[in-house]
């Protein structure tokens, strides 16, 4: 390679730049992903939850079932299902459940919201 002021040096770093832009735009795509939380590691979290709590129906156990959780016109506290609202309750607990809040650390809980959307 020659110097980058002339001929083939200035070229092929022209080439690069694309490639570069690919690559940053990548790793912004993936640390997106990273902040939305996995749902299989959330399934492991939910196993705690499901001593309570259905997954695969909307039939109450001690607590309401979950399936289809983010498809209902609201939860059973009246608001309408929302990563916020969602959350809330997981914090604070309620009617026999525990407050989350300081169990879970916030990406645990990002896990497991991005797990109750897949119900």
């Amino acid at each position: 390679m020659k110097s980058l002021r002339g001929g083939t040096g200035l070229s092929m770093f022209k080439k690069m730049i694309p490639a570069a832009v690919a690559a940053l735009l990548a790793m912004n795509v993936l640390s997106g992903f990273q902040k939305t939380g996995e749902a299989e590691k959330g399934k492991e979290l939910f196993e705690q939850c499901g001593v309570c709590h259905n997954a695969d129906s909307e039939e109450k156990k001690m607590g309401p079932g979950l399936k289809g959780l983010y498809k209902k016109a609201k939860m059973t506290n009246g608001k309408k299902p929302s990563d916020e609202t969602v959350l809330g309750v997981i914090n604070a607990g309620g009617n026999g459940m525990p407050a989350y809040d300081s169990i879970l650390s916030d990406e645990e809980k990002k896990h497991l919201l991005a797990y109750l959307k897949t119900l």
